[in-house]
């Protein structure tokens, strides 16, 4: 049976992850912070909530921003929400974050006056909104094109090579709800909390060999 490590840094809805993933199953499901046993799982899942600055710190602190670099190299990886957000290059959130920066581009404030069609938009941006597939991934099938997804944040991401951007949101303005290079794919939007679509996204991951 395969491994699937859900990465533990103190800083993610890893149980609702996980709970998810083993109901697609997607294998033996371990939510851990042993590097060992993150490198020995046959697929990595790395989710996060809250402040980047926060987590960018818990993430160094723990060696696992080399790690996060080593295990999605060579097989399939899962970045969510602030686990995507963390692989960019930057964050502005609390005066500006150095991340991984796996991917390049940087992570943008929505703003408090955002506005469309004369319509005050409230943020954090928090709810159902469609994903545009703009490329044709293994992690999208079954999933329909402009497919609802759930989302909660109040900063996105602005993409620094837009053929990574195979999935793209728009809130006030256009932002790159998926990215992926290789076996890395990363996603704005919360799966475990996407319903059908969402399910069928992790289903998708736990049968994915990371080619593309």
């Amino acid at each position: 049976m395969q491994t699937v490590a859900v990465i533990d840094y103190g800083m993610g809805n890893l149980h609702s992850v996980a709970k998810a993933l083993e109901h697609v199953g997607a294998g033996r499901v371990l939510i851990t912070s042993d590097a060992q046993v993150i490198r020995e799982a046959d697929r990595v899942v790395f989710p996060g909530v809250g402040a980047i600055r926060d987590c960018m710190a818990e993430i160094r602190r723990l060696g696992f921003d080399a790690l996060v670099r080593e295990v999605s190299a060579d097989r399939p990886f899962l970045g969510i929400c602030v686990g995507m957000q963390a692989l960019l290059e930057h964050s502005e959130e609390n005066g500006g974050v150095d991340c991984i920066g796996l991917f390049p581009g940087r992570v943008r404030f929505f703003g408090k006056d955002l506005v469309e069609g004369g319509e005050h938009l409230k943020v954090p941006h928090m709810g159902w909104n469609e994903v545009a597939q703009s490329v044709d991934h293994p992690l999208w099938h079954n999933i329909p094109d402009r497919g609802r997804f759930y989302f909660v944040h109040s900063y996105y991401i602005e993409a620094g090579n837009p053929r990574q951007v195979v999935g793209r949101g728009h809130y006030g303005v256009d932002f790159a709800a998926a990215l992926a290079e290789g076996s890395r794919f990363a996603v704005q939007f919360h799966p475990e909390k996407s319903h059908t679509h969402g399910l069928q996204l992790l289903q998708n991951f736990a049968a994915w060999d990371g080619r593309w």
